[in-house]
C-alpha cells in the first residue's frame, strides 16, 4: 500500500500543471502546496518510500519559485520542450550534413545566426526578393562607408 500512496501523490503532482481547471498561478500554486503538505504530512506512513518523497520535496522545492509563471503570461509554454526540441532538431541536421558527432567549429562562431535563420525559415518561407535591400543604391553606399572608414581612431 506505501508504495501505491507515493505514486499516487507523485502522479497528481504531475497532472497538477495541466491545468485543467484554468486556474491562475496563484491557484495552481496553492493546490500544489496542498499537495506537497499532504505528502510531508503522509510520509511517515510510507516506510521504505520516505527518502524518495524527501527527495521529490527537496527538488521540488528548488524549482518551485519559477513552475507557475507560465499561467499568468499568455501564450508562454507550460514546459520547455519545444526548445529542447528545437535544438534537438537543428544538432540533428548538422550532425546528418556533417557526419559529425559534435558541433562543427563553425557553430561556435556563426552558429548563432545559423539558428536564428533555421527558426526564420522554419515560420516563414524566406524567397532571393525578401533579402533584397530596399535601396541598392544607399546600402551600398553605407557599406563603402563601412568598410572605408578606418578601424583605429588616427
Amino acid at each position: 500500500m506505501p508504495l501505491r500512496a507515493a505514486y499516487g501523490r507523485v502522479h497528481a503532482a504531475a497532472a497538477l500543471p495541466a491545468n485543467t481547471d484554468g486556474l491562475s498561478a496563484a491557484g495552481v500554486r496553492a493546490r500544489f502546496d496542498a499537495l506537497l503538505a499532504t505528502m510531508r504530512a503522509e510520509r511517515d506512513d510510507l516506510g521504505a518510500l520516505a527518502p524518495a518523497i524527501d527527495h521529490f520535496l527537496e527538488v521540488t522545492a528548488s524549482y518551485q519559485p519559477g513552475l507557475f509563471h507560465c499561467y499568468d503570461v499568455p501564450d508562454l509554454p507550460r514546459t520547455n520542450n519545444d526548445l529542447e526540441h528545437f535544438f534537438g532538431a537543428a544538432r540533428y541536421h548538422e550532425r546528418r550534413t556533417t557526419g559529425r558527432k559534435q558541433a562543427c567549429p563553425t557553430t561556435v562562431v556563426r552558429g548563432q545566426v545559423r539558428l536564428v535563420a533555421s527558426a526564420a525559415t522554419r515560420q516563414h518561407h524566406v524567397c532571393p526578393d525578401d533579402l533584397r535591400p530596399g535601396d541598392p543604391a544607399a546600402y551600398l553606399t553605407a557599406l563603402e562607408a563601412r568598410l572605408l572608414k578606418p578601424a583605429l581612431p588616427s
